[in-house]
């Protein structure tokens, strides 16, 4: 009788035994499908999201490039333009470019050089054919194409892709992510999106900021200066960075597809971006650094301009072109 009872609890763990691996690897299984399943909606939301964004600037390459570049296995450049356009302002007429920033990304030394660049710098625009306000290009009849062209003639570099982005999508982008950690210098009172006068209060010190409060930390200029502000757009755009690599980002990357929407344009193909995208998704080994152009405070009227420094812009260019492992720049641009 002993043995018997002996042997019959050795079944029932056995059952218990078997039964916990069923229940196991079924729940194994249905997370399996869980994320499978969501990974299918979101790369078709992703993808059905980047078609509508999608935008043929007329371009097969850059002028400046001999051949076509594969952001898979290339270096290649990336202009980022933040538009100064919203709901409240789509009634004043041809938005001006509030922020470029011109980035190299290196795939051997998985890295990025973010450049700021001023929008009150004075430069040729070889679209207006004079000298002017860089973020004139924009808002001329060239528009998008006058920038690229623009800002190629001014770095000597070329332009591969572009990202323009309206108020909205970088607000909803922010707050998709939950937002960012940004440690913010000073107190600040700075208007809303909306044009609401000192809507946004920042006090000073390490801080959570939504979509709103960013893009007033971003964009205030009022304390300080252009270079600064860009510096301000440059820890902004790494913040956002370190936050998409975070469980939070992808348990919210629907919100994020969506708060993009129609309030983003880009010559970037569905499979070029999500070869753009395996940069942030990297880890710590990425590697993100920012450059500046140096310049003086220039009145030759009433009107104010950025005069760039000659030889530091000369000293940023090689920069850029070393990073993307580019020359012959000086042969095809007509420097003035």
């Amino acid at each position: 009788m002993a043995m018997s009872r002996r042997n019959s609890k050795k079944q029932r763990k056995k059952r218990r035994l078997r039964r916990r691996i069923k229940i196991g690897l079924l729940s194994l299984l249905i997370i399996f499908l869980a994320v499978f399943t969501y990974g299918v909606y979101l790369y078709i939301k992703t993808t059905s999201m980047l078609a509508d964004s999608y935008e043929d600037d007329g371009r097969e390459k850059s002028a400046l490039r001999e051949t076509t570049v594969d952001p898979s296995k290339d270096n290649f450049s990336l202009l980022i333009i933040g538009a100064d356009t919203s709901e409240t302002r789509e009634s004043l007429g041809n938005p001006r470019s509030d922020a470029l920033i011109y980035a190299t990304l290196n795939k051997s030394e998985n890295s990025i050089k973010l450049l700021s660049i001023p929008r009150d710098s004075l430069v040729y625009i070889p679209y207006l054919d004079k000298e002017t306000k860089i973020n004139h290009a924009y808002s001329s009849k060239g528009g998008l194409n006058a920038t690229i062209e623009t800002v190629e003639h001014l770095l000597e570099v070329p332009v591969d892709y572009y990202v323009t982005l309206n108020f909205e999508a970088f607000i909803g982008i922010v707050d998709a992510l939950g937002g960012i950690t940004i440690d913010v210098p000073f107190e600040i009172f700075e208007q809303n999106s909306k044009d609401e006068y000192n809507a946004i209060h920042l006090r000073p010190g390490k801080q959570v900021l939504n979509g709103e409060e960013a893009l007033a930390f971003a964009r205030t200029r009022k304390y300080d200066n252009d270079i600064e502000r860009g510096k301000r757009q440059q820890e902004v755009i790494k913040a956002v960075f370190e936050k998409a690599k975070s469980l939070n980002a992808v348990l919210n990357a629907g919100e994020i597809i969506d708060s993009i929407g129609d309030n983003m344009k880009t010559n970037l193909r569905s499979n070029e971006i999500f070869s753009f995208i395996s940069y942030a998704l990297n880890g710590s080994g990425l590697n993100i650094e920012s450059l500046t152009l140096d310049g003086d405070d220039y009145w030759p009227g009433k009107t104010y301009y950025y005069k760039l420094d000659e030889e530091a812009l000369d000293e940023t260019r090689q920069i850029l072109q070393d990073h993307l492992e580019y020359s012959g720049a000086r042969n095809k641009v007509n420097v003035r």
